[in-house]
């Protein structure tokens, strides 16, 4: 069956566009009969971001659960990885995260977790498509088995003391300066007191939010204003969370942006040392920088590579054993402690790797010289210009060229109508070349 709605994310698009108060109902409808299993009340807990479409899309789906008898705990802003971890501890039957995590105000997102706390599988997310196209009027619950909902307090709290409980009881951030951006979403309470509570001087921005600035000129996308703040304030590092807090970047006291290879790297090199992997590798996308994958080498690790997305990361890592992984953005996965990622988690890792080291955080995120790597967006209306013959030929002769000393990554977008070109190697100026002849023909077919 062709997916229509869920792509590498859950369901994603424009406010009043694609995500409208319908289809959310008609979406809690479909999940809540596909996950009432057993003779129990059922329930599931949903948090959402701070997007003004946040209330609308959470009040449509609260009718759509109860209207099939499920119960509804509802947290308010959480991260995306806070509500991951209370469904499983809070044994709800679903999960969801109202989010499109990196994305402007104007998108949404609906995002859906199992009991045990991760995304569905791709066969679930089909059995709630097939539902979603039928009338499930019959369906509904009598009148007395309506669910009910609520407003749950105190879940800030219960994530805080999850994620401080990740790092040893003994370990105190008394002496770092800290700058975290927030990105104005869903992590601007918890964060900055987590950080606090851990010992550190926190200076927080991107904790304002009025609906329509998440991740606007903030975040983990756009972390000028944090590496400013952070040359501003003479801070040990900064830390920028995305509109959902499942990922993260890291700002040194110079003011420059680490990714999340380095930090992969950082984590890697931390762990092993300690014995706390559980396989000689590193899980990570076709997107992480091959300077990455070639110090991993040096340390005697691997690197997995899978297709682009959170979720095929997981997959590979519960597949396989292994227990780290991510992408560059920043979505780090630990397995260790979450079923997702999680940008606070995640950081807090670097930063006890910083403490223990005693040493400026440029030095302890430079693990490697990445190679350079050029990423294009190739528009197009309908098809695919992958296809074309002439496409094609020349991606032929753009391997052929780079000749082992680089790699080329084209493939189109899980989440809106582009290409995505990549390039990386030893040689910038080939490179960058062979990018822009690609870009070029794929342009032209796309006309």
């Amino acid at each position: 069956m062709v997916r229509r709605y869920f792509g590498t994310d859950g369901i994603r698009g424009r406010a009043n566009g694609t995500i409208t108060p319908e289809l959310a109902l008609k979406v809690g409808q479909a999940a809540g009969l596909v996950f009432q299993r057993g003779d129990h009340r059922h329930r599931v807990v949903i948090g959402k971001d701070t997007r003004l479409s946040g209330y609308m899309i959470e009040t449509a789906m609260v009718a759509g659960f109860t209207s099939v008898g499920m119960d509804v705990l509802l947290f308010g802003p959480m991260p995306t990885p806070a509500v991951a971890m209370l469904t499983r501890s809070m044994r709800a039957d679903l999960g969801v995260m109202i989010s499109a995590s990196h994305n402007p105000y104007d998108d949404n997102g609906i995002k859906l977790f199992g009991p045990d706390g991760y995304k569905l599988s791709d066969t679930v997310e089909r059995e709630i498509e097939d539902l979603l196209g039928q009338d499930l009027s019959r369906r509904l619950a009598k009148s007395a088995d309506l669910g009910r909902a609520k407003r749950i307090e105190g879940v800030q709290d219960r994530y805080i003391e999850f994620a401080k409980r990740t790092l040893p009881r003994d370990l105190s951030f008394d002496g770092l300066r800290v700058v975290v951006d927030c990105a104005n979403g869903a992590g601007y309470r918890v964060a900055p007191d987590a950080l606090w509570e851990l010992g550190a001087e926190v200076i927080s921005i991107g904790v304002d939010p009025d609906g329509f600035n998440i991740n606007k000129d903030c975040g983990s996308t756009d972390p000028a204003a944090l590496s400013a703040k952070v040359r501003e304030v003479r801070a040990d590092v900064g830390i920028a969370l995305d509109g959902d807090a499942d990922r993260v970047v890291i700002v040194d006291e110079k003011g420059h942006v680490v990714d999340g290879d380095q930090l992969m790297a950082v984590i890697a090199g931390s762990w092993k040392e300690d014995g706390r992997l559980t396989k000689d590798g590193v899980v990570a996308t076709i997107m992480s920088n091959l300077g990455f994958e070639r110090h991993l080498k040096d340390m005697g690790l691997s690197l997995a590579r899978t297709p682009v997305g959170d979720r095929y990361v997981l997959e590979h890592m519960r597949e396989h054993g292994f227990n780290l992984g991510g992408e560059p953005s920043g979505h780090i996965i630990l397995s260790d402690y979450t079923t997702t990622g999680d940008g606070l988690v995640a950081a807090l890792q670097v930063l006890a790797v910083v403490k223990r080291q005693d040493k400026p955080v440029s030095e302890v995120c430079h693990r490697f010289e990445a190679l350079p790597q050029i990423l294009k967006n190739v528009r197009y209306k309908k098809g695919t210009p992958l296809e074309d013959a002439k496409v094609k030929g020349i991606i032929t002769g753009a391997q052929a060229r780079l000749n082992g000393n680089g790699r080329l990554v084209i493939r189109p977008s899980g989440t809106e109508p582009v290409i995505r070109v990549m390039g990386e190697g030893d040689d910038q100026y080939l490179v960058e070349e062979v990018v822009d002849e690609i870009v070029e023909a794929l342009t032209q077919a796309a006309a």
